[in-house]
């Protein structure tokens, strides 16, 4: 046994040594091989510092970086990364077919979104696309400490962005030239550029030009002989006083203001129907200006009046500016889809009007250019959505009677209604039922939908409310409803309700019971009314809209104000509490956006050229501390309206001449240095006023219901709905621009041959044109003919004696001042040829009356008639 075991031993010692060796070298290999293949799959991991970061930063952190990251959705740290964005969680991690990112990367996603958008960059390669794949699958590992890109202040620190200063005014050499602060800073620019300022116009030229300014009429013969008459060294100033106390003056500015609000008398759509209480908030915001009330106000009481503790009927009716947005009353609409373009619309306004930027471009995505997210868009959006339209009981001078009987009404009202209130109640209730069905599902039942538009239109015409407003008032419990909108609602059940159950309908007599409040109604006529806006009861959730469609409700969002402005710092904002922002001392836009808005008015174009644009595309100022110095002040004196028109038109720089030097073409071929004043077309509106008025036609009357001045029927029939245009009579006929009805769909013609706004749209500048048309209407559209007929009959009655003292007081009637040598010749000679070929028959005008006509004609038509120099 021991020599078998010596002889194995023997054996291995010495036959398996190569085997061992080889065995051991086999182990050594095995070993490396295991210990390459683990080198191998450590390396095949994703490193996020190589294969994702790149990606990142070359694909995804222009549009998603740091600052303002589109959608609010930011890769520059992982919290931010897996916080999301608008459309909620980007990244699941341990989760990559669940994670919007991957999918949109690789053009997966079930709302057919790819990233990076078309144009935006290029396409994620396969590889890459795979390396976030597994990325995400393996956790989404990102060093905490790890930010991606940095940050960039240069769009928060923006001109218009910064804190307004109360400026130095600055040294000028010629002080004796100046009249007020406006003009040193007027006055350095352009000794600076080594200009001088133009010469001071001429009286007569000054006198017309800042009362065509100021109320839009011309001044009359009178006016302008005792201001040339008055030598005293005030005399302008007080002529500046007068004006302004004018209630010519809230005519005339109201006109602006409208344009911004884009105000109009129908609804817009197809439909366009007639809105009967628009004119309240008009009045309202002459009533506004000629009061001179003061602007912070002006602004509260429009965006939040409702909202104001113990609010009055006027502060109220001034919410008529959330109702200057566009309606659809047709049936089938999506209330809700044109419930939310209002609330949009109201937003724009906002933004447009008090902050001068184009919030508009947030709607869809963030801003291009300035500092604003589509979130931010839906945070001031969030402000507005909790308003509903009201027509608000607003009585008129005279109607308090009315207010008197409305408890006699109410008493005679339910004698009427209580043999029937059970029944009538349940059958009120199921049709409020359906009513509510078929808002929610439109166009799915065209009986109910043309419901909704008849209430629409009915409540349109005959109290002033729609289907929206109609919406509200049916959600509210019966005991949350006022009495008016009890009524309003039974009324006009009554009326339509037959819908519902008509034989039941009838069995009841429920028409003839209409048929007697209809006549109670006429007995006790309740008081006016005015468009404006409540709160509702249960306010909607606002979201972030994927991609501006309301039916992609993204994250939700709360009222808030941008990062880039100071903060509103409250919880549970309201729209009086956005009010109280927007003119608040530390918001820099408002003040600012204001007076140079009032400043184009005067000079043709403001400070800031893109007056409804103060973001970075904007034009810069032409004279930045005089902006700040204005704003300073009309914010610090009590938002004075009034004061900052008067420091404007008694400045220097506006009483200069408009008169083309030599040199300055040159120097300053856009009058940007404002080395001049400028000569201006007229408005619309201010080239008819001045016809009528020199005329003798104008009616003074002020305020009241819309009207309809002469044009071609015609034009009316361009709209859905209008067959003719009625002309109102008497002197409704011959009223203000102002006043007369802008339908949304089809404008007054006249007014947009001279380059009138669409009503449609929000208008910071109107355009102005110089087209033939415009000679044209001069020449032949009804309302000038007339004008210049009567205005030959002024003439001859009031001025009997030679032609030559006949022409000069025509003349001077239309143009404010006396006509040179050479134009009194041209004008006896066009008299003398029509004087000729005149021909007269019984009945009708004399030779004389028709060739002054003619000449009349010709003094409407002149360039310097319907210009302000």
């Amino acid at each position: 046994m021991r020599d078998r075991f010596a002889a194995r031993r023997f054996i291995i010692l010495n036959f398996s040594l190569p085997v061992c060796l080889v065995l051991l070298l086999s182990l050594t290999l095995l070993s490396a091989e295991k210990k390459r293949g683990t080198q191998k799959k450590e390396t095949d991991s994703i490193s996020f510092a190589r294969d994702i970061q790149p990606v990142l930063e070359a694909h995804c952190l222009s549009c998603h970086g740091l600052e303002k990251p589109e959608s609010s959705f930011s890769l520059s740290s992982r919290k931010s990364a897996l916080l999301g964005g608008n459309y909620g969680k980007a990244i699941v991690p341990g989760k990559p077919e669940q994670s919007p990112l991957l999918l949109m990367i690789s053009g997966t996603h079930q709302d057919e979104i790819v990233m990076p958008p078309e144009g935006e960059g290029e396409r994620l390669s396969e590889k890459e696309i795979a390396a976030i794949r597994q990325w995400i699958k393996d956790g989404a590992v990102w060093p905490d400490d790890l930010i991606l890109g940095t940050k960039s202040r240069s769009r928060e620190q923006h001109w218009a962005f910064q804190p307004i200063v109360n400026s130095m005014l600055p040294a000028v050499q010629n002080q004796r030239w100046c009249k007020n602060e406006i003009d040193r800073f007027i006055l350095q620019r352009l000794e600076d550029e080594k200009i001088s300022p133009s010469p001071a116009a001429d009286k007569t030229t000054l006198i017309r030009r800042v009362t065509l300014d100021l109320t839009g009429l011309p001044p009359t013969p009178a006016e302008v002989d005792q201001f040339l008459n008055d030598s005293s060294p005030e005399a302008y100033e007080h002529l500046v006083d007068r004006l302004l106390a004018s209630p010519r003056f809230g005519e005339k500015w109201a006109r602006q203001w409208l344009d911004l609000c884009h105000y109009a008398d129908s609804d817009g759509y197809l439909t366009d129907a007639v809105r009967p209480h628009a004119w309240r908030y008009r009045d309202w915001v002459v009533e506004s200006l000629n009061e001179n009330k003061p602007f912070d106000q002006f602004t509260i009481e429009q965006l939040a009046g409702d909202l104001l503790p113990e609010t009055t009927f006027a502060q109220h009716e001034g919410t008529g500016f959330l109702r200057q947005t566009l309606s659809n009353r047709e049936g089938g609409a999506d209330l809700e889809e044109f419930r939310v373009n209002k609330v949009v619309d109201r937003t724009k306004l906002m933004g447009t009007i008090w902050l001068g930027l184009t919030l508009d471009c947030c709607r869809c995505h963030n801003h291009k250019y300035d500092p604003i997210t589509q979130k931010e868009f839906y945070q001031f959006y969030a402000f507005f959505n909790s308003a509903y339209e009201v027509n608000i009981d607003a009585p008129l001078a005279g109607e308090q009677q009315r207010l008197e009987q409305q408890a006699e009404y109410q008493q005679k009202r339910q004698a009427l209604i209580d043999p029937l209130r059970e029944p009538l109640e349940k059958l009120q209730r199921e049709w409020e039922q359906k009513m509510l069905y078929a808002a929610s599902h439109p166009a799915e039942d065209h009986h109910w939908a043309r419901a909704w538009e008849v209430m629409g239109l009915v409540w349109g015409v005959g109290t002033g409310e729609g289907q929206q407003e109609g919406l509200e008032i049916l959600k509210m419990k019966p005991e949350q409803r006022s009495q008016r909108q009890q009524d309003d609602l039974l009324d006009y059940f009554l009326g339509r309700g037959q819908l519902v159950n008509g034989d039941r309908f009838k069995e009841l007599k429920l028409g003839e019971l209409a048929r007697k409040l209809g006549e109670l109604r006429k007995a006790y006529p309740a008081v006016s009314r005015a468009p404006g806006v409540r709160e509702m009861q249960t306010p909607p959730q606002a979201f972030v809209h994927l991609r501006g469609s309301f039916q992609a409700p993204g994250i939700p969002v709360e009222p808030a104000t941008p990062e880039f402005l100071p903060a509103l710092q409250k919880k549970n904002q309201s729209r009086l509490d956005l009010a109280r922002w927007l003119v608040s001392n530390d918001n820099p836009l408002t003040a600012r956006v204001t007076v140079n808005r009032i400043w184009q008015e005067y000079f043709g174009q403001g400070l800031v050229v893109s007056s409804d644009d103060f973001g970075t595309q904007g034009t810069k100022p032409s004279h930045p501390q005089l902006l700040d110095w204005l704003a300073y002040h009309f914010r610090n004196r009590g938002w004075n309206v009034k004061d900052l028109h008067r420091m404007i038109v008694t400045s220097a720089t506006y009483r200069q001449s408009s008169r083309m030097r030599p040199g300055i073409h040159q120097k300053d071929p856009s009058n940007r240095l404002l080395s001049r004043q400028i000569s201006l077309r007229l408005p619309a509106e201010t080239v008819r006023d001045q016809a009528l008025a020199v005329s003798g036609l104008l009616t003074e009357k002020q305020g009241g219901p819309c009207v309809r001045p002469p044009q071609p029927d015609s034009v009316v029939m361009e709209a859905f709905g209008y067959n003719t245009w009625e002309v109102s009579k008497g002197e409704d006929r011959y009223r203000r621009g102002l006043y007369t009805l802008i339908l949304r769909t089809s404008p007054y013609a006249q007014s947009v041959i001279f380059d009138a706004p669409n009503p449609s749209q929000t208008c910071s500048r109107r355009d102005r044109s110089n087209t033939p048309l415009q000679a044209l209407t001069l020449l032949n559209d009804p309302v000038f003919f007339e004008a210049a007929r009567n205005l030959a009959q002024q003439v001859l009655k009031e001025q009997q004696g030679d032609l030559e003292e006949q022409l000069r007081y025509a003349f001077r009637l239309c143009l404010s001042r006396e006509p040179q040598a050479q134009e009194v010749a041209r004008l006896k000679l066009l008299y003398q040829q029509e004087l000729n070929q005149s021909e007269t028959s019984e009945g009708k005008i004399s030779k004389e009356e028709a060739a002054w006509t003619v000449v009349a004609s010709v003094l409407l038509n002149l360039h310097e008639f319907i210009t302000r120099d």
